[in-house]
């Protein structure tokens, strides 16, 4: 019987599946990655692709052939946070998540990553985490529109040397929503929002500050794994409210953010775009870095990625 070989990547480490056949069904591929990863099945959060997206794995009856599942393909297995309790405290906590500058000495807990969709928007979802503490994609385009605002509105600051392209192309392409954000967007809705955004680079272990110089009152935090954006949230040892915005002199956060940015990099929870090769699992072409794959997806539509294996 055909084998089905899996590449999984979990915080864990990096495993090879390949007692799993295509008649399999969903039950069973859940199971092994709970094995292999530690991660209760219920809890189970997997990624496929590149861009990584969320795999549906609640048809649990169905094979993996009926699953669109395949022989090869590289799944990155997470575990989901839970963060809401029965009353749904997240949802319901309107500007709880902003901490007290007073009151914070007393209030201590745990930074730890909140999951958002693995889509083209990760990153302005995760700044709209952040501000509002909710998970909610649709902010992504209010985003997008300060963003091309911003840059329309000086054309000098954002010139074609620092955007990589002309000014009005650039506005026009970051309104698209399959364009990722970065450095320039942080930036941007940095001084929108007046806070600075702390982001967690796992790659390498360090803290990219965005409005440091500005010496704004309050901080956010967000993890980067070298494709994905996630937001940081602390949740509280005691008390119902997690907190997302904290004072900017709060240096017990900062060193917390720091310890998190060294146990990413040490566990290899990243991904280095610049030294990988990806297959284009629709046609096995193979392609050098994010770059290539994104132009293959936009002259051919295929838009599933595995990592190839050295």
């Amino acid at each position: 019987m055909e084998n089905f070989v899996i590449r999984v990547k979990s915080k864990s480490g990096q495993k090879i599946v390949d007692n799993l056949t295509p008649q399999d069904t969903v039950t069973n591929l859940k199971n092994k990655l709970s094995e292999i990863t530690g991660i209760q099945t219920d809890a189970l959060h997997v990624l496929r692709g590149f861009p990584p997206k969320p795999l549906d794995l609640n048809d649990i009856n169905s094979t993996l052939k009926e699953s669109d599942i395949l022989s090869g393909e590289t799944l990155i297995v997470e575990e989901k946070q839970n963060m809401f309790n029965s009353k749904q405290r997240v949802a319901d906590m309107s500007c709880k998540h902003i901490t007290d500058n007073l009151d914070f000495g007393n209030y201590p807990g745990i930074l730890m990553k909140m999951v958002v969709p693995a889509d083209d928007s990760c990153l302005f979802t995760s700044v709209g985490f952040v501000l509002n503490g909710k998970v909610d994609p649709t902010c992504a385009h209010g985003m997008r529109e300060i963003i091309a605002n911003a840059v329309a509105a000086d054309v000098d600051e954002y010139c074609e040397a620092i955007l990589g392209k002309p000014n009005q192309e650039y506005c026009e392409w970051i309104m698209k929503p399959n364009s990722w954000g970065g450095a320039i967007e942080l930036a941007i809705l940095s001084r929108f929002y007046g806070l600075e955004i702390a982001v967690v680079d796992s790659s390498n272990g360090i803290i990219n500050r965005f409005g440091e110089d500005q010496h704004y009152a309050q901080r956010v935090f967000l993890i980067f794994d070298g494709i994905h954006y996630d937001p940081l949230y602390l949740e509280p040892l005691h008390g119902e409210s997690i907190q997302t915005i904290f004072p900017i002199e709060n240096e017990m956060i900062l060193r917390q953010a720091a310890n998190l940015a060294q146990e990413a990099k040490s566990s290899h929870q990243y991904t280095n775009i610049k030294k990988f090769t990806l297959k284009c699992m629709i046609c096995d072409v193979k392609l050098s870095g994010s770059q290539a794959a994104q132009k293959h997806a936009i002259e051919t539509g295929h838009q599933n990625f595995g990592e190839v294996v050295a």
